[in-house]
């Protein structure tokens, strides 16, 4: 699986979890047996948006989970955060890997500039996938 896959993966799961008419599909998914459903991890370039980010407030997911984590974590700003919240690997490599699925031509020698660049487009990517992203989060 991709990483942002990886990524739209864990908010959907953490997003059916919360709702309380979920399909058994869906909560099958949630609890981690089922993947979402396809179309789940497109690109944003992808005609079409997936069924299962319609009307997800991503915001409100990821401020819940960092409310129960021990970790400070700034997600709105960072992307090894936002990473670590959901409980994926941020190293420099992983982030590399991201940058280069989100087509990143930029140096990744310059990580403050990459996290940056990659923050922005997973948020607008998140967005474009139909999840719903405050506006001052895709800028």
């Amino acid at each position: 699986m991709s990483i942002f896959g990886s990524i739209i993966s864990k908010i959907f799961g953490h997003s059916q979890a919360a709702q309380p008419g979920a399909t058994p599909a869906s909560e099958a998914a949630a609890q981690g047996g089922s993947p979402p459903p396809p179309g789940a991890h497109d690109d944003a370039a992808s005609a079409g948006q997936p069924a299962s980010l319609q009307n997800v407030d991503v915001a409100a997911i990821l401020d819940g989970l960092a409310a129960k984590s021990p970790q400070k974590l700034d997600w709105q700003h960072s992307i090894v955060d936002l990473m670590k919240l959901l409980g994926l690997d941020s190293s420099l490599e992983a982030r590399k890997g991201l940058a280069q699925e989100l087509h990143y031509e930029g140096s990744t020698s310059d990580s403050a500039a990459m996290n940056i660049w990659l923050h922005r487009q997973v948020m607008q990517k998140l967005a474009q996938n139909g999840g719903k992203v405050p506006e001052a989060l895709r800028r």
